[in-house]
Parts: C-alpha cells; sequence; structure tokens
C-alpha cells in the first residue's frame, strides 16, 4: 500500500501503533517516564516537577508549504516560529525554548537566511521564546523545521487536549476564518484587491499570530479541549472528535467567516473557512456557562458554532439554517491525500 492511499492520518495511525507496541512493559520502567500524552495531540506533554512540559516540531519545505516567488523569507522565517508556537497555545502552554533545524541549497543568499532568522526572532521576542541551537545541512530545496519546547505554568497541571470533549458541549472558535486560505489563493493567482483586504488577507497567510494568552486564559477559566486550526475546520474538528469519541453538529451560518474573505471571494470563501486552513485559530469545546466566562476574558472575538454529540465518533454534521445536511467537496488537509482536498 503506498502511503497516497492510506493518508497523512492514516499513516500517522500505523506509526503510533507500533511506537505504543514498543514501550517497555514493566510497571518500573514505565513509572520512570512520567509521560502525559504522546503521539496524537498538537504536543506531547510528560510531567516534571511543579508543571507539565510541552514538546513539538513542525516543518516548511519549499514548494510543498511554501513558494519563495510569494513568500519573503523574513515572512517565511515568522511562520515557521508561528506554526509551532500554535501548537503549544492549542495546549493551553508557555512557550519558552525553539531548536532550528535548516536545510538549504548551497546558493541561498547569506542575507535571505539572516532575513529568516529576523523574522524567527521578531516572534520569538513578542512571545518570550529563546532560540537555543539546532542543525544545518545542504538540501536541493529550503527546509525549515522548528522544535518548540513549553510548559503549563500550572501547578494544576492543566492543560487542553483533543480527548476532553463531552456530548452536549458547545463548540467555539475565536477570531475570523479563511482569511490565511484566502490570502494564499490572492497571491498564488496574482489577484488585485483593495490595499486593506488585500494587506489583511496578506498578514493571515504569511504572518499569523498564535494564540498563546487566549489558550492560557482559556485553561484558567475551565476550557478543557482545543485543537488549533492549521489543517482547517472541519479537518480539525473531526481530530478531537475523533480522539474524544463522539460526534460533532456545525451551524454553517454561524460560521465567522473573515470579512475581507467574504468581500472578494463570494460563496467560495465559506469553503476557504471550512477547509483552508492555517488560520491558526482556537477550536474549542465547553460548556455555554464557561464560553461565556471564556468570552468576558478573551480581547478577540469568540463565536459558538455547534454542538458536540453522541452520534458516531468522528463525525461531523453540517448544517444549513434549515437545518439540511450538507456535504462539502473539501474537508481539509492531508499531506498525503491524492486530490490534497
Amino acid at each position: 500500500m503506498k502511503i497516497t492511499e492510506l493518508g497523512e492520518f492514516g499513516l500517522i495511525d500505523v506509526l503510533s501503533g507500533m511506537v505504543d507496541e514498543a514501550k517497555p512493559e514493566d510497571k518500573e520502567t514505565a513509572e520512570r517516564r512520567p509521560l502525559v500524552l504522546g503521539i496524537g495531540d498538537d504536543a506531547a506533554a510528560w510531567r516534571v516537577d511543579d508543571s507539565v512540559q510541552l514538546a513539538t516540531v513542525d516543518t516548511l519545505v519549499q514548494g510543498i508549504h511554501f513558494n519563495l516567488e510569494t513568500t519573503g523569507w523574513e515572512d517565511l522565517g515568522w511562520k515557521a516560529l508561528a506554526v509551532n508556537l500554535s501548537d503549544i497555545a492549542a495546549m493551553g502552554g508557555v512557550p519558552r525554548y525553539a531548536l532550528v533545524s535548516l536545510s538549504l541549497p548551497g546558493q541561498t543568499e547569506v542575507e535571505d537566511v539572516k532575513a529568516l532568522y529576523r523574522g524567527m526572532l521578531a516572534l520569538a521576542k513578542q512571545s518570550g521564546v529563546t532560540i537555543v541551537g539546532g542543525n544545518m545541512s545542504g538540501a536541493p530545496a529550503a527546509v525549515v523545521s522548528i522544535t518548540v519546547l513549553g510548559d503549563t505554568e500550572s501547578k494544576e497541571k492543566q492543560m487542553l487536549t483533543r480527548s476532553a470533549a463531552r456530548a452536549g458541549q458547545k463548540i467555539a472558535v475565536t477570531g475570523h476564518l479563511g482569511a490565511a486560505a484566502a490570502g494564499l489563493e490572492m497571491l498564488a493567482k496574482g489577484l488585485s484587491l483593495d490595499k486593506e483586504a488585500a494587506d489583511a488577507l496578506k498578514k493571515a497567510h504569511l504572518t499569523p499570530t498564535p494564540r498563546i494568552a487566549e489558550g492560557r486564559l482559556m485553561v484558567q477559566n475551565g476550557v478543557r479541549a482545543a485543537i488549533d486550526i492549521s489543517d482547517g475546520l472541519l479537518a480539525d474538528l473531526r481530530h478531537i472528535c475523533e480522539s474524544s469519541k463522539v460526534g460533532a453538529r456545525l451551524e454553517i451560518e454561524s460560521i465567522p467567516v473573515h470579512p475581507a474573505a467574504k468581500a472578494n471571494f463570494g460563496e467560495k470563501a465559506l469553503e476557504l473557512a471550512l477547509a483552508g486552513g492555517e488560520d491558526y485559530e482556537l477550536l474549542f469545546t465547553a460548556s455555554a456557562v464557561v464560553i461565556e466566562k471564556v468570552k468576558a476574558a478573551l480581547a478577540c472575538p469568540v463565536t459558538i458554532i455547534g454542538e458536540i454529540t453522541a452520534v458516531k465518533a468522528g463525525e461531523v454534521i453540517l448544517l444549513d439554517g434549515q437545518g439540511n445536511r450538507l456535504d462539502p467537496a473539501a474537508r481539509g488537509w492531508d499531506h498525503f491525500a491524492k486530490n490534497h482536498s
């Protein structure tokens, strides 16, 4: 079987099973390794003294995740770190340190590499993160891989996970969706939009701001289930549902589509919001009472878009304003899917 037939998440399941089988069976060895979360969430987690330590890694590959004709090196540096910080945010954690691995063609200009680091360092300073090392090698195309280490900064060791959603909880999201995917389409197709819209969409795609403070406030106000929207709203909600063994119902008219995407992409804006991905907003579930507390605590918009159900685990149902079920063609990003829908 080819990995295109199995898909990205099917492959993760296979490898996760292999890792589980290789774990030590004796109790004494297991107790020396205080692992809280392994493969399957936004970050791995293990207990250390008064907190839970977090670790995540992400990679951006030229020609797959970015095109240097539309992405500047400085923006690339910012985004490469941002996607990792967003994973820590999705756990309700605090990022501390970063390790950077670069694979670059030998003809890459030194000034371009310095610009890459300027972008990373600007976001690192803003987020309180220190770059402490990494690795470098030659390659036929540019590859930026970053590992971020953080912690929960909580003596109670509370954090956000994908497996804590429960039937009856409301589903909510921070900010607006679809802007990053709209920005990618605008840049890739060379679309000419008014300056305000173009700037907003470009910023959403190239220099997203991870919701670190928002994730921490969610934990403090009682939220326990969350994920960041990287693969797309539908795909990432399905990840929560599969991990929590629940289903979900989304109300299409409640989806907070970004105004600039809606104004310039018409009906397609909803598809971009549902499946475009890379918004790096936080998708979470909680009771209506807890969500009201979160709304009061956060500076950004928070919108309830549906409800967790007790139907088939992993099933996400999308309903229009009349209660009719919809079946969108695009469901989110899968690295190894044949159509990348």
